[in-house]
């Protein structure tokens, strides 16, 4: 026995390198004659497929890409696409979301009411009446409905110098049609009518009837209006419908007068 360089002891073939070699020409000759044998051929190995190259660094976006495609069938820009409608989505219903949140709403002061603009003052009919006697301006004078005799004698210029004006009631209301005699004194039975008979409203003339307390000839020409287009006088009542004569010149025509 001899003892290897490892220190261990057992048996240690030495090959020889005749022996050697004499092996390696057996397995070609075996090599040979299996390849006459089989018709098989001696190829030699394929050699092995290179490696793909490494991606770039900036290459991540195609392997992105890639993935989605393989794996979800989506291209890039359609997750694009879908990722911006769920963003607009999205940022509509956090602005819906607020807006429908309840929140305090300040209530303005209230404002006084403006005052009523006042009513237009209505128009009052007018009235004529006959100034006649010592005035600067005789003649008829249309005045505002509610005058004076006061108010007369100022529409006709003021009594003249040295008139006596103590008959006259400055404060009684005129009449539409009236006559103011300033400063002269009434004919005799005036106030009465020319005869002693009521006077037939139906064949009176103007001067008759302006002759009648009360009736200038603007109302004797009301009266005959009437008469003219209403075909005359049927009842007394009827009188009243004639404008200028109210109840109190009524009364005091009635007895006078008869249809």
């Amino acid at each position: 026995m001899n003892a290897n360089p490892l220190g261990q002891v057992g048996p240690i073939t030495v090959i020889r390198p005749r022996r050697k070699a004499a092996a390696q020409a057996m397995a070609a000759h075996t090599r040979e004659r299996a390849s006459a044998i089989f018709g098989a051929r001696d190829d030699p190995p394929p050699p092995p497929e290179p490696l793909p190259p490494p991606p770039p660094a900036g290459g991540r976006l195609d392997g992105l890409r890639t993935w989605l495609l393989l794996r979800c069938g989506l291209e890039f820009r359609t997750v694009l696409a879908l990722a911006v409608v769920l963003l607009v989505a999205a940022g509509l219903a956090v602005r819906h979301y607020v807006a429908g949140r309840p929140h305090a709403v300040r209530v303005p002061a209230a404002v006084p009411a403006a005052a009523a603009p006042p009513a237009p003052a209505t128009t009052r009919p007018a009235l004529t009446v006959d100034i006649a006697g010592k005035v600067a301006h005789p003649g008829l004078r249309r005045l505002p409905s509610g005058s004076r005799v006061a108010d007369a004698l100022t529409a006709a210029g003021g009594p003249l110098p040295g008139t006596d004006t103590t008959a006259l009631n400055l404060a009684r209301p005129l009449t539409d049609g009236e006559q103011l005699l300033v400063g002269l004194t009434p004919p005799p039975d005036s106030s009465t009518p020319p005869t002693a008979t009521p006077l037939n409203l139906n064949s009176a003339t103007a001067p008759q009837l302006d002759a009648l307390p009360g009736v200038g000839p603007v109302l004797a020409q009301h009266i005959l209006d009437f008469r003219t287009q209403h075909g005359g006088f049927t009842t007394l009542d009827q009188l009243r419908q004639v404008p200028g004569i109210g109840t109190h010149k009524f009364t005091t025509l009635k007895p006078l007068v008869h249809p």
